[in-house]
Parts: C-alpha cells; structure tokens; sequence
C-alpha cells in the first residue's frame, strides 16, 4: 500500500494484488478480539483508499509464484487458477504467517492472530466461552471454561492478555447471573526470560508488574511441550482450558521459494541496500518478507519497516522510469517501539527516551491514530477509545458464526417451575 501511494504520480500503469479487499492495520488486531473495536474500525476497503489515483488498478487474487524470466507472477482467484499477470517491475510485500517453531499440530488447538478472521474467531471463542460457563449446571467445569492462554509475551501476547483482563473484570462484570467474570484465570506463557524482550529490562519489569496488577499470570522461562482440545502442557503440567491463543512467532511468505534465490534461515529473501533482489534489480522485496541488515543487525519485523520500505521501492521505480538520478540506500528510521498495558498503561523506548504509565498510553493512542488508514476511522476509533474508557463498554460483542449450526429441535418435555424465555 505504502508503495502503491509512492506511485500515485508515476507514469506507469500500477497494479496491486491483495487475497483480501481490505488494508488492515494488523497492531489493533487484538482490539477487535477483546471487543473493542469492531473489524470495519481498523480495516479500509483497498479500492476506497485508491479511489482517486487513476494510475493503479486493484485485483482482488492470491498470488501463488513468479517466473522471473517470464517477468510474471501467478494469480489465483474464485474461477481462476494460476492467471499470468506480467511486470515491468516487480514488488513483494507477502508479509507472515505463524509459526509454531515445528510444532504446526499445534495450529489447530491455538490459532493465531494475523486477520481479520483470526480476531473475529478469536472473539468468538473468548465469549462463547462465558456463555457456555453460564449454561453449564457443572461448576467443576467453569475452571477450563473460564481459562484463557495466551502463548507467546512479545507486544501481541502482552497487548491481549492485559485487554482480556479489562474484559473479564469490567465490561462483562455485571452481565452474569451464575458465574463472576472476574473469576476468570488469564495465563500469558513464554519461554523467553522477560515480557517484551524488545524492550529495555526497566520496561519489560514495569510490564509485568502493571500485567500482574490486573490477575494476569505470568510464566515466564517455559516452552510449551503440548497443545490439544484439553489445554496445554507447560513444564509437565497440564493446564486445562478451551481457549488457548498463539501470539508467538511468525513465519514469511514462501517468496524466497517462488523467487528461488537465497534466503535467510527463517526464509527471507536476502535483499540488497536498495531492497531488489541480487540479479535482479526489477524485482524488490519489503517488510516481513525480506532480510535486510543495518549496523550489522537484521531489521524487526514491525510496521513501520514495511511502510517505509515500500514507500522507498516506489521513490526507486519512479525515479528509474522518470530517468532520474536514483536514491542512496534504504535506511530505517526507528521512531521506536510501543506496547499498551491495559487501560491508561503502556510502555514506550525510543533510542534513549523510555517511558512508561499514562503518558506513554498516550503517545501509543496518538501514533495508532495516525497510522490508520482514513480520516473517519481516526475519528470513529478515537471516540470509540474515549467512550470505551470512561465507561468501560466495548464496541461489538458480538458472536457471529457465519457458518454455524442449525437451530436444535424443540425439547419435548420442559421441566416444571423453570421460566425459559
């Protein structure tokens, strides 16, 4: 997107392939699983953004390879199957997915957090959860009912775990008749040593307390050795729950395969100080999908990596076509790292300065701010946030199977002295 916006004024047909027809603003991802914004909050119809910019053509298909010495890549739709689309210049911003560090069993039991889908199914889950503890006439079982886990302590985990805390212990406090919301055990597990490990130890140790503050526990130094429908096994113990959420590590997209050109051992392309490809400087590779050091240290896989790479493949590809001379190297701008901590609580560490409490809460809500796509969605999330705050309700907490099941059939027989409405 970031590149696309760099071409609005290059004299070249631009087309821009996405799987979905949204841009997504993935780090307020976990807001919509935790209730408090609703997908249409932090997701922004592509073609609405590039409405105005007659130089670019959408199409909505998942990219599956690239022949380079044919100059296209391969794109799959609902009818279609591997259609040949052909470049001029070529670039690759496929992003991530999870990954379970070889243990993909464990995909099915603990789904990630990357779309949309994933925070919807995510919400679904954390509230079906309570639902089910509600009905459920057995109290030994509301203990896994009410047991979310959350593996994986980077930004994701922390940001989720401690919404999920705000959740549990007041929005939902008072919607219950037969259980206490606030019962609610929250685990966030990491085999790291610390919370946050970007971050410097003051703030990592000021996460955790402020974590601790609000009931989450914390398990710190444990790998995960299992996963299944039960729960999880951390350290030989078995830890009972229906909610288990993975908010560890990622994988990249298989580029470096459809490219066949070397990678890193994660599988990233290994790109050149102008992000193209060796040998083939048409071709460029931007964000979690490539391998790009500076000072001698792999760039982190974070946004604003990817928007400023792409915004400098696009300056590159339009100065080649406007026969200009071309730009120094790529070179990263930190405006440093961020993570919210409940309500009114972050953390914030940019090069020297590193706060954390109120004021950094706010300069965490004022840069997500800006970095949303639109104008209305900066005002719809700023009220949405300021209402959320002083009263604690959320914006959707909705259920939505899309595909769920069929209504069941009427009991035969219903129980005297029970009102059922």
């Amino acid at each position: 997107m970031a590149a696309a916006k760099a071409l609005r004024n290059t004299p070249a047909e631009i087309t821009l392939i996405d799987r979905t027809n949204h841009h997504l603003f993935q780090p307020l991802l976990y807001q919509v699983a935790t209730a408090v914004l609703t997908p249409s909050q932090i997701a922004t119809p592509i073609r609405s953004i590039l409405r105005k910019q007659k130089n670019t053509t959408v199409i909505l298909g998942e990219v599956t390879g690239v022949d380079k010495e044919r100059q296209c890549v391969f794109v799959s739709d609902a009818d279609r199957e591997g259609v040949p689309v052909p470049y001029d210049y070529l670039i690759l911003a496929s992003g991530a997915t999870h990954s379970y560090f070889g243990h993909n069993e464990f995909e099915e039991f603990a789904p990630g957090l990357k779309s949309v889908a994933d925070a919807v199914s995510a919400r679904n889950k954390i509230l079906q959860a309570f639902e089910q503890a509600e009905a459920e006439d057995d109290p030994s079982r509301h203990r896994e009912l009410l047991t979310f886990i959350l593996v994986g302590a980077g930004p994701t985990g922390v940001e989720m775990a401690s919404a999920l805390a705000i959740l549990v212990r007041t929005t939902l406090k008072s919607d219950f008749r037969r259980i206490d919301p606030a019962s609610a055990r929250i685990l966030l597990v990491d085999m790291a040593p610390r919370v946050l490990p970007p971050f410097s130890e003051n703030l990592s140790a000021a996460a955790k307390r402020r974590l601790e503050d609000l009931g989450v526990e914390v398990r710190l130094g444990y790998s995960v050795d299992r996963i299944d429908a039960d729960g999880i096994v951390v350290a030989g113990e078995r830890i009972a729950s229906r909610t288990v959420i993975w908010t560890a590590g990622v994988a990249p997209s298989p580029a470096g395969k459809w490219l066949k050109v070397e990678t890193d051992r994660a599988g990233r392309v290994r790109v050149q100080k102008d992000v193209s490809v060796p040998g083939h400087p048409e071709i460029f590779v931007v964000g979690d999908t490539a391998s790009f050091e500076e000072n001698g240290k792999p760039l982190p896989g974070v946004a604003q990596v990817a928007m400023q790479q792409g915004r400098y493949a696009g300056k590159v590809i339009h100065r080649r076509i406007t026969g200009r001379t071309p730009p120094g190297p790529f070179s990263y701008f930190d405006k440093g790292n961020m993570a919210v901590v409940g309500k009114g609580f972050a953390v914030l560490q940019s090069h020297k300065v590193q706060l954390s409490g109120f004021a950094a809460w706010l300069a965490w809500a004022g840069v997500h701010l800006q970095f949303l796509a639109t104008s209305g969605l900066r005002v719809a999330v700023f009220l949405q946030w300021v209402w959320t705050y002083f009263t604690g309700q959320r914006g959707s907490r909705l259920i939505v199977n899309h595909h769920g099941p069929q209504p069941l059939k009427a009991a035969e027989e219903i129980p005297s002295k029970t009102a059922v409405a």
